[in-house]
This record gives structure tokens, C-alpha cells and sequence, in this order.
């Protein structure tokens, strides 16, 4: 608790309220904000309203289920945000008259839009809820929006939002502490050659009948890796949920299922038992209930038993939700048990998105299109650490086999500057003024000149030449990549400065 205020931010939230403001100024009214599991979206969220609420205006959260509307409430009253309202039927805080609302878009579908909205924050966008859709892209609506999501992936976002803010990635939250390891264990996966697919993903049926030939071998091997680990479990359906719960009660292990016919009443008990440290509920099972907003720091494995190999937000969603640091408990990781063969499917693409975000919200979308075969893939162990699967850059120890720190300069007039296979900028000239406009908005004036000097060394390998200056230097929009590439460097800085 934290007596009814903000804590101050982080300062990777301090750089999404800069970029987001940044962005106004550009004229971008609809914005969306990548912010992974442990980056604070909530807390993003609150404290923009916050600032509505300052100014005198008028704002409203948009929750994408109504489970998650009480608990918004709490974190807002918890930052001291006490004069909200809550538009739903029956509930004690329904007051239109007040200026900062939560709502769930479920809601705001049969009873509509509060009027005299300035700011609408929209919770998980990539959900993509034509309620919400519709209306901010009306011509009814004046004001601004702000999508929040850790995987905007969906098709169509980068039609609706005209700019993405990578609020941190979970290389950098791991490098805090606010996100922990993911250790991860191959085991049995079921065998999905001639599965059926629609829209190029395996049905729901197909992954089922495939799933269920291995439920012995699941807790056969969470005994064995992960016994006594407060865990959640992926399953492919329902069906497939409740035969995997009663494999766990026969061997004398507590499990509940947690799904879309678990009803309002048994949720929240099963809710509040699960969240008890102390709880003998060690495993709650789910399709995809828990996936999305359900944080609870104290869970330790994860076991992915829901084959997918087109949508990689679906599996990073998953994953994310025993990534949570909680020092109370003494976590120091998460295991990841895969008993679906995601995580080799999707390490390439995954470890991109780990240590880098994204670049664009079409980028997004195209990861969520592509087929992975498995023909195609193969687990593969970092050749410095062991770390499986590899990926494009290890998620252990950052070892990547393209040297991304190696400068390419290609041939040709424009010297294009090339690192780790993306285009930082078309000219040395250009990347240093990229990074004059950056370190002004980032540091204090009297750090500017050796602040860019030091940068530029780091991404060319040379330092700048004669002519050029901080004072003189036009003012050039950091592309995302040479963004991404500075606060990988701020990063690591910081880690040889600690130790």
C-alpha cells in the first residue's frame, strides 16, 4: 500500500509520459503504449488520469473485462485517486458527475459513452473490442486515447493508433528486478503433424485430442521439476482443463479450474485462496481466463500445454504471468514447463520482442499472421551459456551470433548505418543528430556534447568527426531501433556502474 499516493515512477514510466507528450505535440491524438507484464500499465494509466483530473477535465479507464473493473478501482484508490466513479449497474460508485470514470467495455456497449470524454485510456487494446473502436474513431469524439497492451499484435491497430510508445522492454525489467528469468524446460509435446488448422492456427478439437494423450507425462514432470511451485497451467479447452485437474487431485495435488464456466462466486474465492502465500491451491488451470491481467507475483512455473504456432502474443501473454518478481517469497525465477513446443516454435520471434519491442504496430500484426511449422524450427542451446532454446539473441546471456554491437557500413554514398541487420540511419551524420535530439530531451545541458560523444562511439565505433556539433545539429527524430539500441546501452552501464 502506498498510503493513498503515487509512488514516483520508475524511470522508464517517466520516459513513456515524455514520449507520450512528445507525441501530442506531433499532433498524434491516438497513441498506444507496448508496455510488458511488471511495466505498469495500470499505473501508467492512473497517473494520466491523474493529470486530466488536475486540469479539469474529464477522463475514463476502459477495462477489457468486468473482473478487472474493481480491481482497477483499488490500484486507483490506492494512488489516492479516490474520486472516481464506476459505471455499472449497482455498483456504489456509479456517479456520472464525477471526472475521472472506470468502466468495462462490456458495459460502455449497453449503456454508452459517458459525454465531455478528453482522455479515454483503453486497457489490453490489442483485444480491439468494436465498442471502443468505433467511437474513438468517430467523428463524435474530440479527445485523446491511449491504448495500453504488452502485445499489440492485432490486425488493424496501426490503422487506429499513428504512434507507438515501447514503454520498456523485459530485457530491461529483468535487468531492474522488476521482471524475473524465465528458465525453461523442454518436455514431451504432443505430435501435431496433420493436426487441423483453420486460418493457418490448429483448432481448438486438433490441439485437444493431441494434448490429452499427454496429460500423465505433465504431471509426471511437474513432480519432477516444479513440485510444491504455485503454478499455472495452459490447457487447450476446457475439456482439456478439467481431465488435467483430475490427474493432479488423483495424486493428492490441489487444482482448480479456472475458466469461462467458472462462475462470478467461484472466481473470487478461488481468487482470493490462490493469491494466499501460504495457499495449498498450488495450480490453477486455465484456457485463457488467466492470461491476460491476472497478476500474482508469487507464481513460479508456468506450464504451456496449449499448442499454438501463429500467435505469439497469445504464448507471450501466457508466459508473462509467473514473470513477476516477488522478493517477499524469495523468487529469483520462473520455470517454464512447455508441453506444447511454443517455445521453440516462437523462440526467434520471441527473443526479438524480449530485447527490443517493437518497431511499429504493423511489425505486430505480422508476427501474429505467420505460420511457424515445426519442421522448420529446432531447439538449439546458446554455444556460450547452454542457454535452450537459443532464439535470435539469448535470453540467458545475451550472446547473439550476428555481433550486434559490429558496425556494417554498406557501400555507397550514403553510408547507411546498419546494426545487427536494422538501419539505424541512412548517414553517420544523420544517427549523430538522432542522438543530439535524444540526449537533449534526456540529460542536462552541461552532459549533452560528451553524452553524444560517448553514445556515437558506441554505435559506430569512431568518435564523431570534426564539424560536428551539438550546437549546430538539426533536429532528427530517433528512429525506434536507435532508441532501443540506447537504452540497451543505458542498460548495461548502469549493471557495470552497480557491480
Amino acid at each position: 500500500m502506498f498510503g493513498g499516493e503515487f509512488p514516483p515512477p520508475r524511470p522508464f514510466q517517466e520516459r513513456t509520459f515524455h514520449d507520450l507528450h512528445e507525441g501530442a505535440l506531433q499532433g498524434h491524438r491516438r497513441q498506444c503504449v507496448m508496455a510488458p507484464t511488471g511495466g505498469g500499465k495500470t499505473y501508467i494509466g492512473a497517473k494520466l488520469m491523474e493529470r486530466v483530473q488536475a486540469k479539469g477535465r474529464r477522463g475514463l479507464f476502459g477495462c477489457d473485462r468486468l473482473i478487472l473493473v474493481n480491481q482497477t478501482s483499488e490500484t486507483f484508490e490506492r494512488y489516492g485517486l479516490w474520486s472516481h466513479g464506476i459505471i455499472q449497474a449497482n455498483n456504489p460508485r456509479l456517479d456520472l458527475s464525477r471526472p475521472l470514470q472506470i468502466a468495462s467495455l462490456q458495459t460502455l456497449k449497453s449503456r454508452g459513452w459517458p459525454a465531455g470524454l478528453d482522455l479515454i485510456i483503453v486497457d489490453e487494446c490489442h483485444t480491439m473490442h468494436k465498442t471502443w473502436v468505433d467511437y474513438v474513431t468517430s467523428d463524435d469524439f474530440k479527445g485523446r486515447v491511449i491504448g495500453l497492451s504488452a502485445t499489440p499484435f492485432s490486425k488493424g491497430l496501426g490503422k487506429i493508433f499513428t504512434n507507438l510508445v515501447n514503454a520498456a522492454t523485459m530485457h530491461e525489467l529483468t535487468e531492474l528486478g522488476v521482471l524475473v528469468p524465465m528458465r525453461i524446460f523442454s518436455c514431451r509435446k504432443p505430435d501435431m503433424a496433420g493436426a487441423e488448422t483453420r486460418g493457418g492456427e490448429w483448432t481448438e478439437k486438433a490441439a485437444e485430442e493431441r494434448e490429452l494423450v499427454i496429460i500423465g507425462d505433465v504431471v509426471t514432470e511437474w513432480t519432477r521439476h516444479a513440485n510444491g511451485l504455485k503454478t499455472i497451467i495452459f490447457g487447450a479447452t476446457i475439456l482439456h482443463c478439467e481431465e488435467l485437474c483430475k490427474q493432479f487431485i488423483a495424486c493428492g495435488i490441489q487444482a482448480a479450474v479456472f475458466t469461462a464456466n467458472t462462475t462470478d462466486e467461484e472466481r473470487k474465492k478461488l481468487l482470493a485462496e490462490y493469491r494466499r502465500h501460504d495457499t495449498e491451491l498450488r495450480i490453477l488451470i486455465s484456457v485463457e481466463a488467466l492470461a491476460k491481467g491476472f497478476d500474482v507475483p508469487d507464481v513460479q512455473c508456468i506450464c504451456d500445454c496449449r499448442p499454438l504456432r501463429k500467435s505469439l502474443s497469445t504464448a507471450i501473454q501466457m508466459w508473462g504471468r509467473g514473470l513477476r518478481s516477488s522478493p517477499e517469497t524469495g523468487k529469483t525465477e520462473c520455470l517454464l514447463l512447455d508441453f506444447s513446443g511454443n517455445i521453440i516454435r516462437f523462440a526467434y520471434d520471441f527473443s526479438q520482442i524480449y530485447f527490443y519491442g517493437l518497431d511499429t504496430l504493423d511489425d505486430g500484426e505480422k508476427l501474429d499472421k505467420k505460420v511457424r511449422k515445426d519442421e522448420e524450427h529446432e531447439a538449439r542451446a546458446c554455444p556460450k551459456c547452454g542457454y535452450a532454446p537459443m532464439g535470435k539473441k539469448c535470453i540467458g546471456c545475451g550472446y547473439e551470433p550476428v555481433n550486434i554491437s559490429l558496425l556494417q557500413v554498406l557501400p555507397g554514398k550514403m553510408k547507411e548505418v546498419i546494426l545487427g541487420g536494422k538501419q539505424l540511419a541512412p548517414t553517420r551524420a544523420n544517427l549523430y543528430a538522432q542522438l543530439v535530439t535524444y540526449v537533449k530531451r534526456h540529460s542536462r545541458p552541461e552532459n549533452w556534447k560528451l553524452r553524444v560523444a560517448h553514445l556515437f562511439q558506441d554505435l559506430t565505433g569512431t568518435w564523431p568527426p570534426n564539424g560536428y556539433s551539438v550546437a549546430t545539429a538539426p533536429v532528427v527524430e530517433p528512429t525506434p531501433e536507435t532508441k532501443n539500441r540506447i537504452r540497451y546501452l543505458d542498460i548495461t552501464f548502469a549493471r557495470r556502474r552497480a557491480s
